[in-house]
């Protein structure tokens, strides 16, 4: 793979109000992109299915070029926040709440598949109002864009 148009310190911001992705090599600003969310994308995302977009801290995981939407970046939610928030409310387990932070203290994938809801991606398939299921879509072009610059382990903030 050619990774001669990755950043060297990539960051990516997310302004859910604004429908946009900013993306930055350190502190310099590089491009702006046109997202949607999920499709209800008002607050933070809560239990698997509410259909909204986590908000907080993450990081790009994984990398997959063979997405069914196009292009895809791997966000590592649930965060050691959500994770918190989950054993609290009873909605995941101690044995899942380990795991997650395990995971997330490795640079890895977090657990995907539990109460809290998982596999939110940066991903193409178009910005034709809000339709993911949680996730961040953008144009294929600028997916296609996007992958090539950012690195697996790139921060990601996503805001309100």
């Amino acid at each position: 793979m050619d990774t001669s148009n990755e950043l060297k310190n990539p960051r990516i911001i997310i302004r859910k109000k604004d429908r946009i992705l900013e993306v930055f090599e350190g502190k310099k600003f590089v491009k702006t992109m046109k997202i949607v969310l999920g499709f209800a994308p008002i607050g933070n995302k809560e239990i698997e299915g509410d259909g909204k977009t986590p908000e907080g801290e993450f990081y790009v995981f994984t990398k997959n070029s063979e997405s069914r939407f196009h292009l895809s970046l791997g966000l590592s939610y649930p965060s050691k926040a959500d994770a918190e928030r989950g054993l609290k409310a009873n909605l995941i387990s101690t044995d899942e709440f380990e795991s997650i932070n395990k995971s997330l203290d490795e640079g890895g994938m977090p657990l995907q598949k539990t109460k809290l809801g998982g596999e939110i991606y940066i991903h193409g398939g178009g910005t034709d109002g809000d339709w993911t299921d949680g996730c961040i879509a953008l144009e294929n072009e600028h997916i296609t864009e996007l992958f090539a610059l950012i690195t697996r382990g790139a921060r990601v903030t996503i805001l309100p």
